[in-house]
C-alpha cells in the first residue's frame, strides 16, 4: 500500500481510504459487528484512513474495529454540519466520546457550496481551529460537491484538508465537469492542501467499469488519498489489491459481480422529478411525495443519477 503525507498537515494516509458511509444505517445497514470486522480487514491489509461524519452514524462501528488495537496508528477524518461554535462543540464532543479518542486527526465542514457556505460556518470553523491548537485537533478543512467550494478554500491557510468528489464522469459535482474540477485541484493542490478524493465510483453508479474508475482517480498526481466505500470483506480485499497494482483472484472478482445490488434513494431527495423523466426503464415513479422505484423495471444503468442535481441516487 502506497502512503502519502496530507498536504502540511504532517498526516500521513494510506493511498485507500475507508469509506465509512456504506457500512452504516445510511446504506447497507449492517450489524455493529460486522461492520467493524469489514473495517478491520482493510486496516489489517494496511489502510490507515477512515472517512466517517456525524450523519453517517458509524462512530461505533470503528469504535468496535479498533478496540483491539490500531487506536495511535488510525488517522480518522469525520465532518459535520455545524455552524456555530456551540454546534461545532457537541460535533466535536461527540466524536470524541463515541469514537473513544481524546483527539480527532481531521475535522471536515460537511458540504460546503461556495464562499457563502464557508462564511455562514466560519463560526464553527474557528472553534476547530481553536481546538487545534490545543490539540484535540490536528487538522481541519472541507468536504464538497462543488468546485466552488474548492475555489474559495484555495486562499483560506486555516482549511488544510479538501475533500472533493472526483470520478471519471464528474457524476455529483454539482457547478461543473470533472474537468472543471481537476483543474481547481491542480490549484489547490499547488497551495499545499491535502486532498483526499470521494466517490470514485459515482456513488456505484459506474460499478460496471470499476477499472476504468479507479485507474482515473489512481492517476491524478494531486489526490493524496480515495475514500471507497465497502460493505463486504471482498470489496476490500479486491480495493486493496487494485490499489496496490496486484491481480483480483477470479473468485473474489466472481463474488463481486454476482453481488445484489439496489438502486438507492438517500433521504433528502426533493422528488423533483428529473430522474423519473430520464430513465428509459420507467422504473422510477413519484407516489404519495415519495421517489418510488420498480425492482422489476430498474436494470440499474445509474444513468438517472446524472440527472439528479443533489446527488440522492446511489447503486448499493
Amino acid at each position: 500500500m502506497d502512503y502519502n503525507i496530507l498536504g502540511k498537515s504532517n498526516l500521513k494516509v494510506s493511498k485507500l481510504c475507508f469509506g465509512g458511509l456504506t457500512i452504516g444505517p445510511l446504506q447497507a445497514g449492517l450489524p455493529i459487528d460486522e461492520g467493524a470486522k469489514v473495517i478491520k480487514e482493510a486496516l489489517d491489509r494496511g489502510v490507515n484512513f477512515i472517512d466517517t461524519a456525524e450523519l453517517y452514524e458509524t462512530y461505533g462501528y470503528i469504535s468496535k474495529a479498533l478496540d483491539k488495537g490500531y487506536k495511535n496508528e488510525i488517522v480518522i477524518s469525520t465532518k459535520s454540519y455545524a455552524y456555530s461554535k456551540e454546534t461545532a462543540e457537541k460535533s466535536l464532543k461527540k466524536a470524541l466520546k463515541e469514537l473513544g479518542r481524546d483527539y480527532i486527526d481531521i475535522f471536515l465542514l460537511h458540504e460546503q457550496e461556495s464562499e457563502y457556505t464557508l462564511k455562514g460556518h466560519y463560526e464553527a470553523l474557528e472553534y476547530f481551529i481553536k481546538m487545534k491548537e490545543k490539540g484535540i485537533i490536528r487538522a481541519v478543512g472541507i468536504s464538497t460537491h462543488t468546485v466552488a467550494a474548492v475555489k474559495a478554500s484555495i486562499d483560506m491557510d486555516e482549511i488544510e484538508i479538501i475533500h472533493p468528489i472526483v470520478n471519471k464522469k464528474g457524476l455529483g459535482i454539482q457547478d461543473g465537469t470533472i474537468d472543471d474540477m481537476v483543474e481547481v485541484l491542480k490549484a489547490a493542490k499547488e497551495r499545499g492542501k491535502g486532498i483526499y478524493g470521494m466517490k470514485p465510483l459515482g456513488g456505484g453508479n459506474l460499478i460496471s467499469s470499476v477499472d476504468e474508475c479507479f485507474d482515473f482517480v489512481l492517476n491524478l498526481p494531486f489526490l493524496d488519498s480515495i475514500a471507497v466505500g465497502m460493505q463486504r470483506v471482498d470489496e476490500v480485499i479486491a480495493n486493496v489489491l487494485k490499489f496496490e497494482g496486484k491481480k483480483i483472484p477470479n473468485n473474489i472478482k466472481k463474488k463481486l459481480l454476482t453481488k445484489n445490488r439496489k438502486l438507492h434513494i438517500d433521504f433528502w431527495c426533493k422528488r423533483c422529478g428529473r430522474c423519473v423523466n430520464a430513465c428509459k426503464a420507467g422504473a422510477l415513479q413519484i407516489e404519495q411525495d415519495k421517489l418510488i422505484v420498480s425492482k422489476e423495471k430498474c436494470v440499474l444503468c445509474g444513468y438517472c443519477s446524472s440527472y439528479c442535481p443533489d446527488f440522492c441516487i446511489k447503486v448499493v
